[in-house]
């Protein structure tokens, strides 16, 4: 009887222990095109615990966006690894335009369908992002592709209330400045 309850707790821790990081995702994330759950234990071990990647897997909610202490950061990584594809300013090249209101997959309108689109890949040359960027810099590039937009603050879904008030849409005039040093929050 002992034998058989020493193994269970050993299961029980084992597979709670296994599980920690799965678990630790509040949301259900979907692959954009297959709808498959995504396996979050694919990610980069660097980048997964930071306090925005928590708040993310909990809420949907990137606490990147907007933030001008993160978007040099975004800045940085979006034209490393996305601006390939999209444009350096997100208006598209061999991929689809990112900052304006038409959206090749509509659930890119809000942070967590934009996470499932980079994280697990899409169709054409969009492939899944997961072990080439950490967690925490998607979501860096998705504020900064945030911030590219340049459509009406009323439709950008992934801004808060408080946001849409003074968000201006992009222009070289309204940039951010890129001499702003990245601090500990943003990663």
């Amino acid at each position: 009887m002992k034998r058989k309850t020493v193994a269970w707790i050993l299961l029980g821790a084992l597979a709670s222990a296994g599980g920690a990081w799965g678990a630790r995702a509040a949301l259900t994330f979907n692959n954009t095109v297959t709808g498959e759950v995504l396996n979050l234990d694919d990610a980069v071990e660097e980048g997964r615990d930071t306090a925005a990647v928590k708040t993310f897997l909990d809420s949907g909610i990137n606490s990147y966006n907007e933030n001008p202490a993160c978007l040099p950061k975004g800045e940085e990584i979006f034209l490393t690894a996305c601006s390939g594809c999209h444009g350096h300013l997100g208006e598209g090249k061999i991929g689809p335009g990112l900052n304006d209101d038409y959206w090749t997959y509509p659930k890119n309108e809000t942070d967590k369908g934009l996470f499932e689109t980079i994280y697990g890949g899409a169709q054409g040359q969009m492939g899944p992002q997961y072990s080439v960027l950490p967690l925490d810099e998607m979501l860096l590039a998705m504020a900064w592709t945030r911030h590219l937009y340049k459509g009406d603050p009323k439709k950008a879904k992934w801004l808060t209330e408080e946001q849409r008030k003074v968000f201006k849409p992009y222009s070289a005039d309204n940039k951010q400045p890129t001499d702003i040093a990245a601090n500990g929050e943003c990663g």
